[in-house]
């Protein structure tokens, strides 16, 4: 949740009050689009897309129009055209906590309003090293870590996006091989809407005096208390023992045979030692830099919305 100290900076909504929000927006969201949205394990369903996710796209598109209201104004004044330029959201928080389906929804949602058509999804796994860089830098049990990430580029992606050029090209991450994919790329085409997700999108704590949250226009961080998180997380992990671990080019296969008892035992391993840490020392503390904050209980529906005050 939110801190006494920071409480002060936001509105903070039950899920009631943030409900009656959406106002007259319609849910446009079928069941097969949302179940395709939906990540692993993870129980959204159509009333958690009303009670929640209306209100914000109805939010974001009223801070898009305004976004896009200023920049013909400055245009005007300067007696040049308008360029055009994205409105880029961030997404931010941790392993398990359900920013990948957050995100999806979102896209899929924004899509559908008239005034920005073309809205378009990065994850910022494609930016982490290649797992040799990793092995050489003795950073492969710091996957995930702000260090682990090739901050450089994610920044020129975004910069170049923001500066409206043509195509800008992203790199791969497969989920699979654990890895980034060699000579794979997405091309992000002058979208009006670009989502970022990712761990540290809102990471400040580095050597450059230039952050990728810099170019955000608004900002989500997915918030919940740490022990449900890791439920979730080795929850996850048991359906990927079932799943994706089986397949033959899983980096992970070595885990497909593992009883229910040690699955759980080295789940929550890699919680104490990896994401648990990572999530205490670098990704709560970017919590407060977040536009807007979506608490969610343990049975993983949204208690709490916290706005930042402008």
């Amino acid at each position: 949740m939110i801190s006494p100290n920071d409480k002060e900076r936001y509105l903070t909504f039950n899920r009631e009050q943030w409900s009656v929000l959406r106002a007259q927006t319609s849910l446009t969201l079928t069941e097969k689009e949302l179940e395709a949205a939906r990540g692993i394990n993870d129980r959204i369903d159509l009333e958690e897309v009303a009670t929640v996710y209306l209100p914000l796209t109805r939010l974001i598109n009223l801070y898009v129009a305004a976004t896009q209201n200023l920049h013909r104004v400055s245009a005007t004044f300067l007696g040049t055209m308008a360029p055009k330029m994205p409105y880029v959201i961030g997404i931010a928080g941790s392993v398990a906590v359900g920013k990948s389906t957050s995100a999806r929804i979102l896209q899929s949602l924004l899509a559908r309003w008239p005034e920005h058509p073309r809205v378009e999804l990065i994850t910022t796994d494609g930016f982490l090293y290649p797992n040799a860089v990793l092995e050489e830098r003795g950073l492969m049990n710091r996957k995930g870590f702000p260090e682990s990430y090739d901050t450089k580029r994610l920044l020129q992606f975004v910069r170049d996006v923001k500066a409206g050029m043509p195509e800008v090209a992203a790199p791969v991450y497969s989920h699979v091989i654990y890895d980034v994919m060699p000579n794979q790329e997405e091309i992000v085409r002058q979208p009006d809407i670009l989502i970022i997700e990712g761990l540290n999108v809102l990471q400040v704590g580095s050597t450059t005096n230039d952050f990728v949250s810099d170019y955000f226009d608004f900002s989500i961080y997915i918030d919940a208390r740490e022990a449900d998180i890791e439920a979730w997380f080795t929850e996850r992990f048991q359906t990927l023992r079932k799943t994706i671990f089986q397949d033959p080019d899983s980096f992970f296969k070595h885990f497909a045979d593992l009883t229910e008892e040690q699955a759980v035992a080295l789940a929550h391993e890699i919680w104490v030692g990896i994401n648990g840490k990572n999530l205490k020392e670098n990704i709560e503390p970017t919590r407060a830099r977040a536009s807007l904050v979506l608490h969610k209980g343990a049975d993983h529906k949204v208690d709490a919305v916290h706005l930042r005050k402008l």
